[in-house]
């Protein structure tokens, strides 16, 4: 049987009184490419925190590779987080680096690597994500949101990691960019044989760069399956999130003026 290369057991997370993480269990396996979807303030970026180390949760297993990572000491998280590569959100690149230095940080910072040589390996992974040379030159602020995204993405595969986290891999882009975006996405993954887990509520990008989806509603993950499958779940609150639906089992809370 193989082992998983992400698992979460029964995993609760709360903040005060709210329940944010009510028993998540998950399983992806080597290779596999998993996204999570779910309305705003489902726990998607909670879980995501979890496995990272940035939230410890309050009980639960999480492991990585058969081995548990909960509440491990700093230097097995730093062993652990090296096996990861992650584009967050909004890219979130040091406005302080030109655009190659962006992209090498993990290899400079966490792999001691020489500088040159680094450099070398940043201008290769954004010639994969479709940039040249000279971008590497730029500043950050210099970049629209499509290549700020993609240099993200660079970043994110430098490393070659195991595991790669997309945290809304297309929020704040065009529909067209967006494409452009989950093509590179499915691409890189590929290529590097790696494993993803990303965390979205864009429906196209879901389908796009995922094998399986699991959705997770309430703290819970209510329906996991293969992404063709996804529009005969016969779940009512995935059938109403899918499809954008107002009406339907999932009440948004609204606030009357």
């Amino acid at each position: 049987m193989t082992t998983p290369k992400i698992k979460l057991k029964d995993v609760h997370k709360g903040f005060g009184d709210k329940v944010v993480l009510d028993g998540v269990d998950l399983e992806v396996a080597p290779g596999e490419s998993l996204v999570i979807i779910g309305g705003s303030g489902s726990g998607k970026s909670v879980t995501l925190k979890c496995i990272l180390g940035l939230l410890t949760p309050d009980s639960g297993q999480i492991e990585v590779d058969g081995e548990p990572i909960v509440g491990i000491g700093r230097a097995e998280r730093e062993r652990i987080n090296s096996k990861f590569g992650m584009l967050f959100q909004g890219a979130a690149l040091f406005d302080s680096l030109p655009v190659w230095e962006n992209v090498a940080f993990g290899l400079i910072q966490g792999e001691r690597m020489d500088r040159a040589q680094a450099k070398e390996i940043a201008l290769e992974k954004l010639a994969a994500v479709g940039l040249e040379a000279d971008v590497g030159e730029l500043w950050p602020a210099e970049l629209s949101g499509g290549m700020q995204k993609r240099v993200g993405l660079a970043r994110a595969i430098a490393t070659e990691p195991e595991i790669i986290f997309f945290d809304e891999p297309t929020t704040g882009l065009d529909p067209i960019m967006g494409d452009i975006i989950n093509d590179l996405i499915v691409k890189c993954v590929r290529e590097l044989g790696a494993t993803a887990l990303s965390i979205t509520h864009d429906m196209a990008s879901a389908r796009k760069i995922s094998d399986h989806i699991a959705m997770l509603y309430k703290g819970k993950i209510i329906w996991i399956g293969k992404t063709e499958e996804i529009d005969s779940s016969g779940e009512p609150h995935v059938d109403q999130f899918i499809h954008g639906r107002a009406e339907g089992p999932i009440q948004m809370e609204l606030r009357r003026l």
